[in-house]
């Protein structure tokens, strides 16, 4: 954000052109989020007019696609929203993005939750909307960011696809599994 950065993505950031959200999350979040993004553009499957099925939850805009594009005084927005269940400015448009959604993928469509499944902040308001039909990778339970960034990063690059359980009614928090091995 500094104003005098030269680094590429500051500087796009910073132009009337922006970046994708998507392209700006996995830059800040490193390998958590590019895990995430290399699995969804993987293995989504979203209704032919519904672009590529990937979206990002924000701050304060809700379900966004990937692809759209954010400039710096987004970033300054999404900066200054607090994610908690105690803020509207988060909840209400989280819930009217993920109603919109439903409308997209039909009565049968199901919702891979590839954020983190142990807090309430994502669960509770897409598990409000989406019921069982809001899944996440069963490997998840018990890993850290870092640790489920490098399972979907190794899935997306074997295009091996993990299994899904619901949300509702899960184990969401427990024993840390081994480490994930070094890469050869």
């Amino acid at each position: 954000m500094a104003p005098r950065s030269t680094v590429d993505i500051a500087s796009r950031l910073r132009s009337d052109a922006g970046v994708a959200i998507a392209e700006l999350f996995a830059y800040l979040s490193a390998l958590y989020f590019r895990g995430k993004l290399a699995y969804a553009r993987t293995f989504a499957k979203a209704p032919a007019d519904a672009g590529s099925g990937v979206l990002v939850i924000t701050a304060d805009r809700g379900l966004m696609p990937a692809e759209t594009t954010v400039g710096l005084e987004t970033l300054r927005q999404f900066a200054s929203a607090d994610i908690s269940l105690d803020n509207a400015r988060y909840c209400e448009p989280l819930e009217r993005s993920a109603r919109a959604l439903t409308a997209t993928i039909g009565e049968d469509g199901e919702v891979v939750l590839l954020g983190s499944i142990a807090s309430e902040k994502y669960v509770r308001v897409l598990s409000g909307v989406f019921g069982t039909r809001l899944i996440f990778p069963a490997a998840f339970v018990g890993r850290g960011d870092m640790s489920r960034g490098g399972l979907l990063l190794r899935a997306a690059a074997a295009g091996a696809e993990l299994e899904y359980i619901p949300v509702i009614g899960a184990v969401r928090r427990g024993t840390r599994p081994p480490k994930l091995g070094r890469r050869t």
